[in-house]
């Protein structure tokens, strides 16, 4: 017997580290050539690392959240025959093929259409013979989406016996504890609940944080706040989508604001642009990639609808159902993640009155919709009611001047407010 070394590969591009935010495999366990074992993150992509040889495994190489340069050991396992634990030092070792998952959101077990389970962890009547109860005081071992499933549910992870490696907690294991009667009754606590749970901030959460902090920390905002009335503009909604039912996409508002941003930055580029503020050069594009800032499982994706200003009312609106759909499921790829010029961010329905949005940096301008809703309007002699909603607009203001960003919330207004301006050739 001898034990084999499987190194952190060369993911490419340039990356000398990866996080580690998965393990599927555990000391003890017994693992096949082509099982998964484990997930790692760079700041593109998330990778999943397969295992080249069959054995057990003897030893982790990291914890979850903990960095990882390339090539060094990611997990001991014992073989038959030599194994490389006894190659010199700085030799180059192979790396294994791996699988890439050109999504955002941290790559999770996959689900099986034909049986329900999800490939990496048992079934439930595996769950059920094999799950035990983990010491007192162990941190229970989950998925972010079993985790999520867990607090929508009312369950205590603390008190779920997981059958994973080192007793993760699994989908399956979730679906014995409700079927045996293990979940809260009413959602109903009785006494105080003390308990702490210690969420480590790993993964695209961390990814999500580190943005947010280097925007925040490097671009002064400049937020405006307008009202606009959508009367009009809701009504051309309604109306086309009755008119065209069934044959083109469904429109809602995003595909309008798209196209009233594509004339606004056509009068002001400096507002489609991307700044490079180590090297002090703003790039202007001709192109308009609007980045939509969506909320999916994982965390906050901006996929990004390329060159909106030749796509119609119904193409962008095609392409915006695409990519939320994908980013949401966890199958966007990389390229459709990059490159955006200027976002729009909105809530729908949750909205409130008015928002400061955070610019998707190292963009210059970001608009976000807030919820519509009827006001009082004064037309002169009296309060008529109208279907209002305001914008909030952030900009960075090293670039954007305070009266050029009101310039354009003016005409964003203007072209939301008479939308048959969107539609005017000049």
């Amino acid at each position: 017997m001898g034990v084999h070394l499987i190194r952190l590969p060369d993911i490419g591009e340039g990356i000398a580290e990866a996080e580690l935010t998965e393990w599927h495999v555990g000391p003890g366990d017994v693992v096949r050539e082509d099982d998964l074992l484990a997930v790692v993150m760079t700041d593109k992509a998330a990778v999943e690392v397969p295992s080249s040889v069959e054995g057990k495994v003897l030893e982790l190489g990291a914890d979850i959240g903990e960095a990882m340069a390339v090539g060094s050991v990611l997990i001991r396992i014992e073989v038959d025959g030599e194994g490389n634990e006894a190659e010199a030092a700085g030799e180059t070792v192979a790396p294994p093929d791996i699988e890439r998952t050109e999504a955002a959101p941290a790559v999770e077990a996959e689900t099986s259409r034909e049986t329900g389970t999800r490939h990496g962890e048992p079934t439930a009547s595996l769950t059920r013979a094999s799950a035990v109860a983990r010491a007192q005081g162990t941190k229970p071992l989950a998925s972010p989406s079993v985790r999520m499933r867990a607090r929508r549910e009312g369950i205590d992870l603390r008190q779920v016996p997981g059958s994973g490696p080192a007793s993760r907690i699994s989908h399956a294991d979730l679906d014995h504890w409700i079927s045996a009667g293990g979940i809260l009754q009413g959602r109903t606590i009785r006494g105080p609940n003390t308990g702490v749970e210690e969420v480590r901030v790993i993964g695209m959460r961390r990814r999500i944080a580190e943005k947010m902090q280097i925007a925040k920390r490097q671009i002064p905002h400049i937020t405006i706040v307008e009202q606009v009335e959508i009367e009009a503009l809701d009504a051309l909604r309604e109306a086309l989508n009755k008119k065209y039912a069934g044959d083109r996409p469904k429109l809602t508002l995003l595909p309008f604001l798209m196209r009233a941003i594509v004339e606004a930055v056509r009068e002001q580029p400096e507002l489609n642009a991307r700044y490079d503020d180590e090297a002090g050069v703003i790039y202007r594009h001709g192109g308009v990639h609007v980045g939509i800032a969506t909320q999916t499982p994982g965390g906050l994706n901006v996929p990004v609808i390329r060159h909106a200003e030749v796509g119609s009312l119904w193409e962008n609106a095609a392409e915006l159902t695409r990519l939320a759909d994908a980013a949401r499921d966890g199958t966007i790829v990389r390229e459709d993640l990059q490159d955006s010029t200027i976002t729009i961010t909105s809530l729908g329905p949750l909205g409130a009155l008015a928002t400061t949005p955070i610019i998707n940096h190292p963009e210059v301008a970001i608009v976000g919709v807030n919820k519509m809703q009827i006001r009082p309007v004064w037309d002169g002699q009296q309060f008529q009611p109208r279907k209002m909603m305001n914008l909030s607009c952030s900009f960075d203001h090293r670039v954007v001047d305070g009266w050029d960003a009101a310039v354009f919330v003016q005409k964003l207004k203007s072209l939301l407010e008479t939308p048959a301006m969107l539609f005017v050739e000049v």
